[in-house]
């Protein structure tokens, strides 16, 4: 299916800038990111997603909407349900009922073993940035959130993400950092304390799962 023109404001933005009306200032960025991430998912790329501490847990709440269904039904592809069936009638009929289609979305901050083993060896810094030249393709979508947008792990990973020919989106406060220069799009929302820019990021992201959702399914 087709992208939707980037030019226009989609309800689901609209809806958001009316319960939030101070993230009108990001309006352009949070559509454009938008039209980003769905034609990332038409062409069946993954994301790529990290952050620290609050944002950490964004990024996984955000890998969460993708992978399984977030509002709509997300029915698996048809020759795979045929095929779960004639695998094995009875479970395969459990699979093809309850399994769900999903965008494949990575949160880099949940390999334990690989991440303490990287910053013990190498660099702690770069643990984000190895992740993502290993699974990163250059169809791909890297997301990183950072409230400050200097978060050195994250820029890394950005930076690494944007050599390797991925797309970068940035999640971050109002000024943007360094990440911002990094950024295809950068969604910088009005507020410079951290709890604060972390309670307008999430509304944002849901809104934008919610778009891609709707935009596939």
């Amino acid at each position: 299916m087709a992208a939707k023109n980037s030019n226009k404001t989609y309800p689901v933005f609209t809806r958001l800038i009316e319960r939030y009306p101070e993230l009108e200032s990001c309006a352009a960025d949070i559509n454009a990111a938008g039209d980003m991430l769905v034609k990332a998912a038409q062409k069946g790329a993954k994301f790529l997603l990290c952050g620290n501490g609050g944002s950490a847990a964004d990024a996984d709440h955000i890998a969460g909407e993708l992978i399984k269904s977030f509002c709509k039904k997300r029915p698996i592809d048809k020759s795979l349900e045929k095929k779960l069936r004639k695998t094995d009638a009875e479970s395969g009929a459990l699979l093809a009922e309850k399994l769900q289609a999903g965008i494949p979305a990575i949160v880099l901050t949940q390999h334990n073993a690989l991440s303490t083993a990287f910053a013990n060896d190498v660099d702690p810094n770069l643990v984000f940035a190895q992740q993502c030249q290993v699974f990163g393709k250059p169809q791909d979508v890297f997301w990183g959130i950072s409230t400050s947008g200097n978060a050195n792990n994250v820029y890394y990973a950005a930076l690494t993400a944007k050599a390797a020919g991925l797309k970068v989106l940035g999640l971050s406060g109002q000024s943007g950092g360094k990440l911002k220069a990094l950024c295809d799009v950068c969604i910088c929302v009005p507020r410079t304390e951290t709890w604060e820019v972390q309670e307008l990021h999430l509304p944002v992201y849901h809104a934008l799962c919610l778009y891609v959702e709707n935009s596939l399914w």
